[in-house]
């Protein structure tokens, strides 16, 4: 009842035609606004750094990744302009996948083949994922496609964040399989457009956004909350983040994270999460605190203070037990702490001392010396 038409998409991809996200010219009309959880500033772009910018390796790891060398060569045969690599690299993925599983090449054309650009193809995803009997596929497409297609801060993030689910979550077979499968990254898309509807007034709508992803996906996710760009939500279900919450970039977010409040008090009351942050499994961080930059949280974690940059927190509540090497431990994704870190514990519930130095952790761990807090 709700699926789109190929009619209907020949309309679609003929209106928004003109909004490509390849037009370099446009590039040196527009300023891109950065926002952290410090405060925002504004970037006028120069001519051609669109084009540099869409090296989107470089945005999610801060390093050049080396290129699927069956992908590229692919590419090159077809003869298309490495515009978008990402895109492009989607594009030849579907294509190896209809041919391995027949039985998928309808779906794989629908959602990604007919389509023109990661937007278009997005913006069907969702529609399709989020629809249900009172809310058509139509009329999402029609919303996702208007607020992408003229938003560029939503047409970067939605590649900074697919690069991320690609090299951060070994789970992630391909670029394809990020925008095809991965709740995560439905439901961070489906904020960014419900964000940004929030801030145009449309507050009802984004709500009605809000709750469908809820519904669906088990995340529940405040159109206010202000998010960055290279963000991880691993496995997803359970994920809450707060209206008042600021999620920095390159932050890794593992199931059952909360970000919320302490109470019933209303203005500025969530966490603000710095850049780089790596949150495990089930943490709990509520009230209005600042997680450094760098910082990591362990799973199970209770936070109700703020949290030193690089430093790393665990147990009811959560205390330093260490710090960091690694200048954004979400890229590295490692969750252990210190094989001295459990010698310790294992000594306190023996009546061991009640405090006592983390050596250094052997074989080039994740924590430096540092003095437990007991």
């Amino acid at each position: 009842m709700g699926c789109v038409s190929e009619e209907r998409w020949l309309y679609s991809a003929q209106m928004i035609s003109t909004h490509t996200v390849l037009e370099e010219e446009e590039t040196t009309k527009e300023a891109v606004k950065v926002e952290d959880f410090g405060g925002s500033k504004s970037k006028k772009q120069q001519p051609g750094e669109l084009r540099l910018e869409r090296v989107f390796p470089v945005y999610a790891v801060g390093v050049v990744s080396e290129p699927d060398p069956n992908l590229v060569a692919s590419v090159a045969k077809s003869g298309c302009k490495p515009g978008d690599p990402i895109w492009d690299a989607v594009g030849e993925e579907a294509k190896l996948e209809a041919e391995k599983e027949p039985i998928l090449s309808s779906f794989l054309y629908a959602s990604i083949l007919s389509h023109h650009c990661l937007e278009q193809a997005l913006a069907f995803v969702l529609a399709n994922r989020l629809q249900n009997p009172t809310l058509l596929a139509t009329q999402l497409l029609d919303i996702f496609s208007d607020v992408i297609m003229h938003d560029r801060g939503i047409q970067r993030s939605i590649r900074h964040d697919i690069q991320a689910f690609k090299d951060r979550d070994p789970s992630c077979l391909s670029y394809c399989s990020a925008l095809l499968y991965l709740k995560g990254y439905h439901s961070l898309q489906t904020h960014r457009v419900a964000h940004a509807l929030w801030n145009q007034g449309r507050k009802v709508l984004a709500s009605a956004l809000q709750s469908r992803v809820s519904e669906v996906f088990g995340v529940d996710i405040h159109p206010a909350a202000k998010i960055g760009e290279g963000i991880l939500l691993d496995h997803a279900t359970g994920i809450v983040i707060g209206e008042t919450a600021v999620v920095g970039d390159r932050v890794s977010l593992m199931q059952g994270v909360t970000l919320g409040g302490t109470g019933k008090e209303i203005g500025d009351r969530h966490p603000k999460v710095g850049q780089g942050a790596l949150i495990g499994a089930s943490a709990t961080i509520l009230g209005n605190i600042r997680i450094g930059e760098g910082a990591m949280i362990a799973a199970g974690a209770l936070v109700l203070k703020d949290v030193p940059p690089h430093s790393m927190v665990a147990g009811i509540p959560a205390k330093v037990i260490g710090y960091v090497d690694e200048q954004d431990p979400s890229l590295t994704m490692k969750h252990d702490a210190s094989r001295e870190f459990f010698e310790y514990i294992a000594a306190r519930s023996s009546g061991g001392r009640s405090s006592e130095m983390i050596g250094p952790q052997e074989n080039g761990g994740t924590s430096r010396d540092a003095q437990v807090e007991t």
